[in-house]
């Protein structure tokens, strides 16, 4: 009777600590909305430029056109963007942040966070911040995103901007040139030719 006692006991720990962990997990998701989901989610963004967004294979892919952005409905000052997305070896893409102008969307208005692995001046490849934020030099292989999926923390609280690439941090700066404006999603073009392939599979956004 003892040892029985005993073993109700300890799954009753087991348990109530499973309970707990999973209303940690619930309290640390609280606040982010899915706007990209598998193949779901385009009715959250606005389109410019010429790419074929379209819902394919279990994410929103592009690969087709002059370029283009997937531009979120709202502006984001302070914010946490989590984002899995695969690109190809030719991909020219990113994640453009605090967009001043949401229908001109360039590096001159917008904070670049590039997915690039072949461009020209590797310090501005995968895992930058075009323009701002460096990276090491050469690039690591580990910021290569090439072939595989992947996942970018991006957050933005005032003047400090941090970029994680698959757990690694890969840019943290200060900087004050654009304050809010929406985030989009880019399929650019590699030297004259469209690039490859660009693939999101979750896209989720966290107001601070």
């Amino acid at each position: 009777m003892k040892r029985l006692s005993v073993v109700i006991s300890a799954l009753l720990v087991v348990a109530l600590t499973a309970f707990g962990c999973a209303q940690m997990s619930s309290m640390m998701d609280t606040g982010w909305v899915t706007l990209i989901d598998g193949e779901k989610g385009l009715e959250n963004f606005n389109r410019i430029g010429d790419a074929n967004w379209r819902a394919e294979g279990g994410a929103i892919v592009a690969d087709k056109g002059k370029g283009g952005h997937l531009v979120t409905k709202k502006p984001y000052r302070n914010f946490q963007i989590r984002a899995e997305f695969w690109a190809d070896h030719t991909t020219n893409s990113g994640i453009y942040i605090r967009a001043g102008d949401p229908v001109k969307i360039v590096t001159k208005n917008a904070y670049e966070v590039n997915i690039y692995d072949q461009r020209p001046g590797q310090e501005y490849a995968t895992g930058a911040i075009v323009n701002f934020g460096r990276i090491a030099v050469p690039n690591p292989p580990q910021y290569k995103a090439a072939g595989k999926w992947n996942t970018f923390e991006i957050t933005a609280k005032d003047t400090h901007l941090r970029v994680v690439l698959n757990r690694i941090e890969t840019v943290t700066m200060y900087d004050s040139t654009f304050a809010s404006g929406p985030f989009t999603l880019q399929f650019g073009n590699h030297g004259k030719e469209p690039g490859g392939a660009i693939k999101w599979r979750k896209v989720q956004v966290k107001e601070l």
